[in-house]
C-alpha cells in the first residue's frame, strides 16, 4: 500500500480549456495516464492537492472526474485556486455518492489517513500581494490547515498545500509557523509551472522537507510520498 501525490491535472475532459497550448503539455491527458496506470495499484492513496478541473461548476466537473475515478487507487482532492467548481463538503460528498465516485474523497478542514498517518492540507494563499482580501483569505486558510492538523492528534502529519509557504522572494511565515507549531517534516505543494519551476524551493529547510508536485513539473508522473 503506497502513498503518492500529484497536483495540476487542469482537466478540461467536460471544457474548452485546452492546456496543450502550454509548452510541455501536449498530449498531457494520455500521459498522466499511462504513468498512473502503471505506477498505482488499487490498494494504493493518490493525494491531488488542487486544480483538478477548469469546470465552473461542479455538475460540470463529472467528466474529469469520471476520469479520475476511472484511475486506479484511493484518491484524496482538495482546493486549488481555479477549481471554481469547489462547493461543500456536503455537496461534494453528494455529488460522488450520486455519480457512483466511491474512490475519492475531499481534504477540507480534516485530515485523511494513510494507515497511521495522517495527511493534512490545505489551499493556502497568496501571500505578497498586500491588498485587504488577500489577507482575509490567507487567515481563513490559516483556520483550515490548523483545523486539518489538530484533527490529525498526535499522528506524523503530511502536509499538502497547493501555494507554495516559501519562494527565493520571500515565504508565508504564517504557514510555516503552523507547520513548525504542529511538528510537521514533510510540506508537498503545486501551484507553479513552467519557467517558475526552476525556482521552487526544494529539499530541506529548518527541518521541514519541501516537494514541487505540480504535473508538469513531475512530467506528468504521480510521485511516491511512502
Amino acid at each position: 500500500m503506497s502513498l503518492y501525490a500529484i497536483a495540476d491535472l487542469h482537466l478540461s475532459l467536460g471544457a474548452d480549456k485546452p492546456m496543450d497550448i502550454f509548452g510541455g503539455w501536449k498530449d498531457y491527458v494520455p500521459r498522466l495516464e499511462a504513468n498512473w496506470n502503471r505506477l498505482v495499484r488499487p490498494e494504493d492513496t493518490v493525494v491531488l492537492p488542487g486544480d483538478i478541473s477548469w469546470a465552473m461548476k461542479l455538475e460540470n466537473a463529472v467528466e474529469d472526474f469520471r476520469f479520475i475515478e476511472r484511475l486506479p487507487g484511493r484518491k484524496i482532492i482538495l482546493k486549488g485556486n481555479h477549481d471554481y467548481w469547489w462547493a461543500t463538503m456536503a455537496k461534494m460528498e453528494g455529488f460522488c455518492a450520486a455519480q457512483g465516485f466511491s474512490s475519492i474523497q475531499f481534504l477540507n478542514n480534516n485530515c485523511c489517513w494513510y494507515g497511521q498517518t495522517a495527511v493534512c492540507g490545505t489551499r493556502s494563499w497568496l501571500f505578497d500581494v498586500g491588498k485587504p482580501h488577500d489577507a482575509k483569505v490567507m487567515n481563513r486558510e490559516l483556520c483550515r490547515l490548523r483545523a486539518s492538523l489538530q484533527s490529525a492528534g498526535d499522528a506524523e502529519k503530511l502536509v499538502f498545500l497547493h501555494y507554495p509557504p516559501l519562494y527565493p522572494a520571500g515565504n508565508a511565515d504564517e504557514v510555516l509557523a503552523l507547520l513548525h507549531e504542529f511538528g510537521v517534516r514533510e510540506c508537498w505543494y503545486g501551484h507553479l509551472h513552467g519557467p517558475s519551476i526552476r525556482g521552487a524551493i526544494q529539499g530541506e529547510v529548518d527541518g521541514i522537507r519541501y516537494k514541487l508536485i505540480s504535473a508538469d513539473a513531475l512530467g506528468f508522473c504521480p510521485v511516491q510520498v511512502r
